[in-house]
């Protein structure tokens, strides 16, 4: 069964469209007639397909391009194919429910195509290996070990509890730097307004009193006067420095350096450390709590920690396991992972508990994260007040001084 977009319209004259099931095209329109809907174009749709039509005839969806299946998607997802597997629903049956409940289409269409893979005789992590830009390494791994453990919806309970933690954290720390990062772009503009908009204006009153000005005066203006006539240039320069920053990022040598800027920044370099490693504890244990090997899992971990710093001692720390070494020896002598980590690594393998142990420690720093998070965005918002205060504080002394000046001359 085949996934078909459709336009058309309603009983009503309305315009609609929208994906429907279907063998073929001409069962696809008899079922939208069933709805009452009444189509004008129907076409096979493919996951990733963005075109339709040949020759010059062709026909571009760019919003194809702009979909993306979102975290929260994948969530949800995954939570009702669990559901659906622990009831006892055979996979080609349970996909073909996710298919009529799943509301992203870019989802929907990749689902039809594990389906029909499924159908096929090819297992489920197999299928989805096949879109890896839905389904990551981490996933379809978890994915495989259920289905060899015979536990897959226990997995994929595992999977969603997993995803929804990644979309918590995700969501503190952007919420976090949203309000912040709002309020120092608003300020920036009323300053930038203030040195072009108001000052080259009081300018020209202060040079028709040919009087001297306050050195304070003269460098409010002159910052004004530079702003207005060499605009192109800071921005040229702003936008070169930008772009020569992200092809340096790109490289090899780059990236390792600036992965080790943003874990010793002042404040927010232990925000970002406490977040890898809490991202790090809870795939592990995640991963090896649903039957991955460990060599397996530590490969894995190395990608989704996103910093070459910390990858590089989990990569070292993989080279001990598969010498029959600790993983927490290696972890320590990097000098990356916070002690109550490495001691928590290691009572855990002595005890044959890793897994809880590493679970409790991502729940801690996951705490840690959102205390400190709560705390700078108190402390920046007042900062940014203060700063933009002191910036209005000096525009006004310029602009004040040389009036109170003149005023002392006349009198």
């Amino acid at each position: 069964m085949a996934v078909y977009e459709y336009k058309g319209f309603d009983a009503g004259g309305k315009a609609v469209s929208g994906v429907i099931d279907s063998d073929n095209a001409k069962g696809a329109r008899s079922k939208l007639r069933r709805q009452q809907l009444f189509p004008t174009d129907v076409w096979e749709q493919k996951a990733g397909k963005a075109t339709r039509g040949k020759g010059i005839n062709i026909e571009v969806d760019f919003s194809r391009f702009l979909q993306r299946v979102s975290l929260q998607d994948l969530a949800a997802m995954t939570s009702q194919l669990s559901t659906l597997i622990g009831a006892g629903i055979p996979m080609v049956e349970a996909l073909s429910a996710l298919i009529d409940q799943v509301e992203n289409q870019a989802l929907k269409l990749v689902l039809v195509e594990i389906r029909e893979d499924v159908n096929q005789g090819d297992g489920l992590a197999k299928a989805m290996r096949k879109h890896p830009k839905v389904f990551g390494t981490l996933y379809v791994n978890m994915v495989a070990a259920g289905e060899s453990s015979g536990a897959l919806d226990t997995v994929l309970q595992r999977l969603t509890d997993y995803t929804e933690n990644q979309v918590k954290l995700r969501g503190k720390v952007t919420s976090a730097m949203m309000y912040p990062a709002l309020m120092g772009g608003v300020s920036g503009l009323i300053v930038v307004g203030l040195f072009v908009g108001v000052i080259p204006k009081i300018r020209a009153i202060f040079d028709s009193f040919d009087a001297a000005l306050p050195l304070i005066t003269r460098v409010v203006l002159g910052i004004s006067e530079f702003i207005s006539g060499y605009w192109w240039l800071i921005a040229l320069v702003f936008g070169a420095a930008a772009y020569a920053g992200y092809r340096y990022v790109r490289t090899e040598v780059g990236r390792l350096k600036f992965d080790r800027l943003k874990l010793n920044a002042p404040i927010f370099g232990k925000v970002n450390r406490l977040v890898a490693v809490s991202r790090f504890c809870r795939t592990l244990s995640t991963l090896l709590d649903s039957g991955v090997p460990i060599l397996t899992a530590v490969g894995i971990v190395k990608t989704v920690v996103e910093n070459e710093v910390l990858a590089k001692a989990i990569e070292n720390a993989g080279k001990n396991i598969r010498e029959g070494q600790s993983i927490a020896a290696p972890l320590k002598a990097s000098g990356e992972f916070p002690p109550l980590v490495t001691h928590m690594i290691a009572i855990g393998e002595k005890t044959g508990e890793l897994e809880p142990m590493l679970s409790k420690v991502a729940d801690s720093y996951d705490q840690q994260v959102d205390n400190i998070l709560s705390a700078l965005t108190s402390l920046l918002e007042p900062l940014l007040i203060l700063v933009m205060g002191g910036v209005v504080v000096i525009v006004a002394l310029a602009i004040l001084l040389p009036m109170l000046n003149l005023t002392s001359i006349a009198t």
